[in-house]
C-alpha cells in the first residue's frame, strides 16, 4: 500500500479516515490532528503553562512529545504509586526518565507517594479497608496530587493522555447505565471550578489508541507496554474488546459515536435532567484543596484516619 501524499510506501493504514501513510507524513498529519483538536475545543493557549501527567505509557509521552514539538510550555508530572507487581513502577519511571533525557530543556515533576505519606497506594488500599477499591483509591491519589502541584506550579491545565478508545469505553459504559451525572460532566475540556482546581484537557480524545501507539513507535518513543497489573479484569477493558469488534466490522464507529455526542451536547440536543446543581466547594482543613465534604476532603479522611489510628 502506498501513501496518499507521495506515493513511497506507507506504514499505517487507517480505514476509518480511508488514508495511508509513509512515516514522515503519518508523523505530520498526526501532530496537525492534535494540534487542531486543541485549538477546536480552546484548550489551552502557547502562552499557558501545561503540566502533562505522565505514565511512562505510550499515550502520556506521546503527548508529551507533541506538546513540545508544537512549542507548547509543557511540563512533565510523575506520580510514583508504588505498584510492586512487575516492578510497574520502577519500570514506568525508568520510561519517563528516559524521555527527558532525550529531549533538552523538558522539565519534570516526581511525585512519590510513599514517601509523602508514608504508605504507597496499594499500602493505603490495604490498611484503609479499601483493597477491593483500589482503582478507585489510586484516581483519589492522582487527582489530588495533580492538582496540588499544578496550583503550587501555577499551571493553566492539567494535560492527559485519554485517547479516543478510552473515552469510547467510558462513554459505552455510562451510557448503558445512563449515568447523567458522568455524561454530563464527559469532555474534552474540563474547566476549573475554583481557583486551587486546574482545567483539566485531553488533546488526544480523538485520536484513536492503535494511532497514538504508532505514533510513538514511529517517533522512537520508549513507553512501557505492561498494563497496571490491578487493571487486569476492569470493565473498561471488556468494552473495549466490544467497541473493537464493532469497529473491525464498522470503521469509524468508534469516532462517529463519540464526535456524535459531543456534537449532541454542543447543540442541545440532549440534556441530563433532575441533575442537582454543584455543591458548594469549602477548603478542606488539612490540605486547603477545595471539597464538598465535610471538614476534610476524600483524600485526606484515608491518609489522617491511618495516622490517627497509629497505622
Amino acid at each position: 500500500m502506498k501513501c496518499r501524499k507521495c506515493g513511497e510506501k506507507a506504514v499505517i493504514n487507517m480505514r476509518h479516515h480511508k488514508l495511508a501513510l509513509c512515516q514522515k507524513h503519518y508523523l505530520e498529519w498526526f501532530i496537525g490532528q492534535v494540534d487542531k483538536t486543541i485549538k477546536r475545543y480552546r484548550m489551552f493557549r502557547k502562552k499557558d503553562k501545561i503540566l502533562v501527567a505522565v505514565s511512562g505509557g505510550k499515550d502520556s509521552l506521546s503527548l508529551w512529545d507533541v506538546l513540545l514539538r508544537l512549542g507548547y510550555k509543557a511540563d512533565g508530572l510523575y506520580i510514583n504509586l508504588g505498584i510492586e507487581g512487575g516492578n510497574y513502577s520502577d519500570i514506568s519511571l525508568e520510561k519517563v526518565e528516559k524521555f527527558v533525557a532525550q529531549h533538552p530543556g523538558a522539565h519534570l515533576h516526581i511525585v512519590d507517594i510513599k514517601t509523602l505519606y508514608g504508605r504507597s497506594v496499594p499500602e493505603l488500599a490495604r490498611e484503609s479497608h479499601r483493597g477491593k477499591r483500589i482503582c478507585a483509591l489510586c484516581g483519589l491519589v492522582k487527582r489530588h496530587e495533580m492538582n496540588r502541584v499544578a496550583y503550587e506550579g501555577g499551571y493553566y491545565a492539567i494535560a492527559t493522555g485519554h485517547n479516543l478508545d478510552d473515552e469510547v469505553a467510558v462513554l459505552f459504559g455510562n451510557t448503558l447505565r445512563w449515568q447523567t451525572g458522568y455524561l454530563a460532566r464527559q469532555a474534552p475540556v474540563l474547566p476549573s471550578t475554583h481557583p486551587m482546581l486546574a482545567r483539566k484537557v485531553k488533546p488526544f480524545c480523538r485520536m484513536y489508541e492503535r494511532e497514538t501507539a504508532a505514533y510513538a513507535i514511529l517517533q522512537g518513543i520508549d513507553y512501557i507496554y505492561e498494563e497496571c497489573p490491578y487493571a487486569v479484569g476492569s470493565t473498561s477493558i471488556l468494552y473495549k474488546n466490544l467497541l473493537n469488534e464493532l469497529e473491525e466490522q464498522s470503521p469509524g464507529s468508534k469516532l462517529s459515536f463519540y464526535l456524535s455526542f459531543l456534537q449532541a451536547k454542543e447543540n442541545e440536543q440532549i440534556c441530563f435532567m433532575g441533575e442537582e446543581a454543584s455543591p458548594e466547594l469549602h477548603p478542606c482543613e488539612k490540605c486547603g484543596q477545595p471539597t464538598t465534604a465535610p471538614r476534610y476532603c476524600a483524600f485526606c479522611r484515608v491518609i489522617y484516619k491511618l495516622r490517627e489510628n497509629g497505622i
